[in-house]
């Protein structure tokens, strides 16, 4: 049905569960996949409510076909029944169908994103 890497699109947050669970996927089934941070470049949120006809996120355009508002669950089911692979038993290495905690919601709003590598927030 279609090449074996198709051609990804996410539109993801920075800090979320649901954005984790769909890269998640991605990691599982080897995929590769272009990421646009929709928190740090406000223009990929704009383009991603003007592809998806909607404001929630995550959203996945895989070769063409938009997936709005969806999880790591729902981008495998979707991928399983269009053909790209056969399901896999396999334990993805993050929750696929999670939002984020309390707790991370929480920090987020008072900008305490945690810091990933060597990046530093300065205020």
């Amino acid at each position: 049905m279609s090449t074996p890497q198709p051609k990804i699109t996410a539109y993801l947050k920075t800090f979320c569960g649901w954005s984790e669970g769909v890269r998640a996927i991605f990691r599982k089934y080897g995929l590769e996949w272009e990421e646009k941070d929709i928190i740090k470049n406000p223009a990929f949120r704009w383009e991603m409510e003007q592809r998806s006809g909607q404001s929630l996120s995550p959203c996945v355009e895989i070769d063409g076909h938009m997936l709005p508002d969806i999880s790591g669950d729902e981008v495998e089911a979707w991928m399983t029944a269009n053909g790209y692979f056969a399901k896999s038993d396999a334990p993805a290495d993050a929750p696929t169908n999670s939002s984020c905690t309390d707790e991370q919601h929480e920090a987020m709003a008072l900008g305490k994103l945690p810091a990933i590598g060597k990046i530093k927030f300065l205020g």
